[in-house]
């Protein structure tokens, strides 16, 4: 599709769309059409590019996978990109998931909202988004607590207590802090680590 395309839809929000829902973007990737190698996520019926990963966010990434394993403990299980299913049209990929325990470890079913304790973004390319769409989005969908690792920022943004599209609590905390997840009382998470 060329840009002039996109440019023209973009300003003819009037033009009939038909959303893909999730089972149909499972489909694409059965038969070929996506592949694990397209970054894509399915928002609302459609697919969003997601953005490149760099070295800031990769390492980042890294390094909280392996606090958050070893803070969680049995607690909670943490999944690393993958996807949460948060209703037919919207089954976004954040960075991190802390996750209620299950004895098939999703291999049954994708995680749902009620399986959530907390989403994690690392962002830097990416802020607008997560505080845009992604804010907005898993507040909808119920998400009790959703964390920006803002590496521009040198700070975590958490976000509590959702309310329709918003969250009524949102707390820069600095790097030399420590998080306590609402649903994981005793779980302390050592800020430091994401941004050294």
């Amino acid at each position: 599709m060329a840009n002039d395309e996109v440019g023209l839809l973009t300003r003819n929000p009037w033009a009939a769309r038909r959303p893909i829902t999730v089972a149909e973007s499972h489909q694409m990737g059965e038969v070929g059409i996506l592949s694990e190698d397209d970054r894509v996520e399915l928002i609302e019926g459609q697919l969003v590019a997601m953005a490149p990963i760099g070295s800031a966010h990769s390492g980042t990434s890294i390094a909280l996978t392996q606090l958050l394993s070893r803070a969680v403990g049995d607690r909670a299980f943490v999944s690393v990109q993958n996807p949460i299913r948060l209703d037919d049209y919207s089954e976004p990929q954040p960075d991190f998931a802390l996750l209620r325990p299950r004895a098939d470890y999703y291999r049954r079913a994708t995680p749902v909202p009620a399986d959530v304790f907390v989403l994690i973004e690392v962002s830097d390319s990416s802020l607008k988004y997560d505080r845009s769409v992604k804010r907005a989005l898993y507040a909808r969908h119920g998400i009790p607590e959703f964390w920006i690792v803002n590496l521009i920022a040198r700070e975590v943004e958490v976000c509590r207590a959702p309310v329709g599209e918003e969250y009524t609590s949102i707390s820069p905390v600095g790097a030399g802090a420590t998080l306590e997840p609402v649903c994981l009382p005793g779980v302390v998470i050592r800020t430091a680590v994401f941004f050294d």
